[in-house]
């Protein structure tokens, strides 16, 4: 189950030796790095010089790459933790370092790539999903010269880049796996609560246009209830708080976690997602596509029939609900490898490799 949002997005190299170690003390050592595009245009029209990308690497650069994406304020840790690594990482499973190299990027705006919190605050160039794409692409082109990726597979923020993979360079890869995401541009509960975390932080006086000298207190209430509200699965939840005194408690101790986000970098990437809208171009997807979702994923609602009607403009597709219980989470479900990875590994012992 992912961290709370505010959880410290700590990264740090430690913290992520530390959570390798645990989930499988066979895998090769971590790696990290910066790299750093001279000059980058955003969508904006905005330049910025000295865009940095700071990324972590497992494995063989000489082994077939994998690209994996990660979530809105998800640290990476995440994706090494037990219960994602443990299970795919492995000899013999899906993605087996051994026989994989796994990139692992920090999105703009995101860790210790470039963010507004790194001294421009409310003057950084305004980035979308588009924005971060373009970034990862340069990097696995121009910083890591890997010219074809086997799989590009993400979470969350992750899976909705995914797509834009998929469409933007449809011959640079053999398989998508995008999680926890649609293709389709945000709407209703999920659009309407993320423009809530915004207004909340920006209504704040202590926010001052971004000119704080402290976080604004709203940053931390703000994200505890989109938190609560949308990733945690509704039983879950009722299996952990049958009462109200055990509801309080674990309300408590997010309460009690201190905020470590910083208000223009939330305001920022909780932004970034306004104009994405992956829908008119799926049919430039050539790669197959494992789209692995919940079925109590507050953000995506299987009841909305999004995906069932869209599914039918990409070549080759397969779609996995994994069925709501007590042991899933709501949108953090899928990283719960073993909820999904034997389907993971069969349809990646169906994926040839270079669908050029």
């Amino acid at each position: 189950m992912i961290r709370p949002m505010l959880y410290a997005l700590t990264g740090t190299f430690l913290l992520i030796m530390s959570q390798l170690s645990h989930a499988a003390s066979s895998l090769p050592v971590l790696k990290e790095a910066d790299w750093v595009a001279n000059d980058f245009t955003f969508n904006s029209g905005e330049k910025m010089k000295g865009l940095r990308i700071h990324y972590y690497t497992l494995g063989d650069s000489s082994k077939p790459a994998v690209l994996l994406l990660h979530g809105t304020n998800q640290p990476i840790s995440a994706f090494l933790a037990q219960g994602f690594s443990g299970e795919l990482f492995g000899p013999g499973q899906a993605l087996d370092v051994s026989k994989y190299f796994i990139i692992i990027p920090e999105g703009i705006g995101s860790g210790k790539s470039s963010k507004p919190s790194d001294g421009l605050r409310m003057a950084f160039p305004h980035y979308d999903y588009d924005d971060m794409v373009t970034a990862q692409y340069r990097l696995i082109r121009e910083g890591l010269k890997v010219s074809h990726l086997h799989i590009v597979m993400g979470f969350s923020m992750g899976g909705m880049q995914t797509w834009l993979w998929g469409e933007k360079y449809p011959t640079m890869m053999d398989a998508l796996v995008p999680m926890a995401s649609q293709p389709n541009a945000l709407s209703g509960r999920n659009w309407m609560l993320r423009r809530m975390l915004v207004e909340s932080v920006k209504g704040d006086p202590a926010w001052n246009g971004g000119n704080y000298s402290q976080q604004p207190p709203a940053l931390k209430y703000a994200s505890i209830m989109f938190s609560i509200a949308t990733t945690g699965g509704t039983l879950a939840y009722q299996h952990k708080a049958p009462t109200r005194a055990m509801a309080d408690k674990l309300v408590d101790e997010r309460l009690a976690v201190p905020v470590t986000a910083d208000a223009n970098d939330f305001i920022y990437i909780w932004s970034a997602s306004a104009d994405y809208n992956a829908l008119p171009a799926l049919n430039r997807i050539k790669a197959p596509v494992l789209i692995i979702n919940s079925a109590d994923d507050e953000r995506n609602p299987v009841e909305t029939g999004v995906l069932k009607s869209e599914l039918k403009d990409i070549k080759k597709a397969d779609l996995l609900i994994i069925p709501a219980s007590a042991e899933t989470s709501g949108h953090g479900t899928v990283m719960q490898a073993k909820l999904y990875k034997k389907k993971l590994q069969s349809f990646l012992a169906t994926v040839s490799t270079d669908t050029q």
